[in-house]
């Protein structure tokens, strides 16, 4: 198997994990969802800093806290992860993983916009239209059900802020991830320690399923970054729709929460828009990889 087909392969295993892990959250409904993520972040910190103890890594994450401009950021990009997990979970238990869903499929388009305006990244005509289209489709939602989508605005929004500070951050992603849990970990930890557990003595089950948040956080990021580096970036843009695509069919076909006529239209406009945004990427990275090719040809008879 090609190093491009193990790449794809992983993408796929790490979108699968990322968009079903509402049914998880869903049978941890009735522990508070503030309980879950602390949890999730004691999990998650043991399982990636025992990542980095195996790799001999360990010294990287004290050097990225040491930095006082990295600080800075990873202060951020905590904030922003932690509300987005927040949300993401407290969704999911009071029955709006559908809007969740749509969180999820504009924040790649907001990423773009946030390229557009932060780092004076071009903007192609698709890529605005697709922008064009999802703010029509939060729009519609709005103006239908009468109040605007706040869920999916907040976990787009949030999610989008964290890859700008992720993309200012001169670290790899499991030194960032690891070092953006143990900033928030002594809130966790506080938690935890006032509720009595937190959920965790509730039962066995409830205590297996809590301590595996680790391993469900940790393990898909890893098996991203695997594929990204053996996967055009074009592609695993593209891909990363399969994550929304899930949770959207999750929240609808399993959770059998509401769906009206307004939902369609908006989820009909974002469907749109994610067509128009895929189209343009996959077709930019052919352009790319023509490019490559004529540059290393010319390269070649040169020499």
């Amino acid at each position: 198997m090609s190093e491009s087909a193990k790449g794809i392969l992983a993408m796929i295993a790490a979108c699968v994990v990322w968009g079903l892990s509402g049914i998880y959250y869903k049978a941890l409904s009735h522990v508070a969802p503030e309980q879950v993520l602390s949890h999730r972040v004691l999990w998650s910190f043991l399982f990636f800093a025992g990542v980095l103890l195996l790799q001999g890594r360990i010294g990287a994450l004290w050097a990225a806290l040491g930095s006082g401009r990295n600080a800075v950021l990873l202060v951020c990009a905590t904030a922003m992860i932690s509300l987005n997990w927040f949300v993401f979970i407290s969704s999911v238990q009071t029955g709006h993983a559908t809007e969740a869903s749509l969180g999820y499929y504009i924040f790649p388009l907001l990423s773009v916009l946030l390229g557009r305006l932060v780092f004076g990244e071009m903007l192609t005509r698709a890529q605005g239209a697709a922008i064009g289209l999802a703010a029509l489709a939060v729009a519609v939602l709005a103006f239908g059900l009468g109040v605007a989508p706040w869920i999916a605005l907040v976990l787009g929004v949030s999610f989008a802020l964290y890859g700008v500070a992720k993309k200012k951050l001169p670290l790899g992603p499991v030194v960032s991830v690891t070092a953006e849990v143990l900033l928030i970990l002594p809130v966790a930890l506080a938690v935890i320690w006032t509720t009595g557990g937190a959920g965790f003595l509730g039962g066995p089950l409830d205590a297996a399923m809590l301590a595996f948040s680790g391993i469900l956080t940790g393990l898909p990021l890893i098996l991203f970054s695997y594929a990204t580096k053996r996967v055009r970036l074009g592609t695993v843009g593209v891909m990363q729709y399969l994550n929304p695509t899930l949770q959207f069919l999750v929240a609808v076909l399993v959770f059998a929460e509401p769906f009206s006529q307004w939902h369609g239209i908006a989820f009909a406009l974002i469907w749109s828009a994610v067509a128009v945004f895929s189209f343009s990427a996959l077709r930019q990275e052919r352009v790319s990889r023509r490019a490559a090719i004529a540059a290393a040809g010319v390269s070649a008879q040169i020499r």
